[in-house]
């Protein structure tokens, strides 16, 4: 049997963050996290992706990070790590100079030493659960007035940038760990609408 619309899923749109949105949210959160939130809206790295990046997965004179894996919780069953959502998940992202600078800081900081620890860790040295990132971002997005602002929306944000800044097709599936152009048609087309509203906006 065939249910029409059945393998279909709508979520909810998700409006991405601008720049100053982007910094105001970091100086929001415990400075533990700050890195963290620049990272995944810079870079466009999945929630998961983001809170598996090792210290050997940054290569932070080519500003670049790589991912390699991604925390995986199943309700019931210990926290694992395990590989990336798709075999395009495997890949290695370029990182704003600025973004690099607040590793650099965070990981002198904040990151205990060895090429294997954990880049972001919650205060006591143990992985970022998706509960825990909740309750970082419930706290600090009030700041913004965007009650609605998730770690998704920080992953989004960073697909927008990107193709805003002029991303091809191509080069945004690469980003993203895509392996379809789907998303990177959709992530295109909000650039396109964005481009149409700053037009409108200087001719106003």
């Amino acid at each position: 049997a065939r249910i029409p619309g059945a393998g279909h899923v709508t979520h909810p749109e998700r409006l991405p963050l601008d720049p100053a949105e982007v910094a105001a949210l970091a100086a929001a959160v415990p400075s533990h996290y700050r890195a963290a939130v620049l990272v995944a809206a810079w870079s466009g790295l999945r929630p998961g992706e983001v809170f598996a990046l090792r210290r050997r997965d940054l290569d932070l004179p080519t500003a670049t990070l790589t991912v390699r894996q991604t925390l995986v919780e199943v309700p019931g069953q210990p926290l694992t790590f395990g590989p990336p959502k798709t075999t395009a998940g495997r890949r290695t992202v370029a990182l704003p100079a600025f973004v690099v600078e607040a590793l650099t800081h965070h990981l002198a900081t904040h990151t205990a030493p060895g090429r294997d620890t954990l880049a972001f860790t919650t205060t006591t040295g143990q992985p970022v659960t998706a509960s825990t990132r909740s309750t970082i971002l419930r706290r600090a997005r009030t700041t913004l007035e965007r009650p609605d602002v998730t770690w998704h929306h920080l992953r989004h944000t960073g697909a927008t940038l990107a193709a805003q800044a002029g991303a091809t097709q191509a080069e945004l599936m690469n980003r993203l760990g895509h392996s379809t152009v789907t998303a990177a048609l959709i992530y295109q087309h909000a650039a396109a609408g964005r481009d149409a509203e700053i037009a409108r906006r200087l001719s106003a």
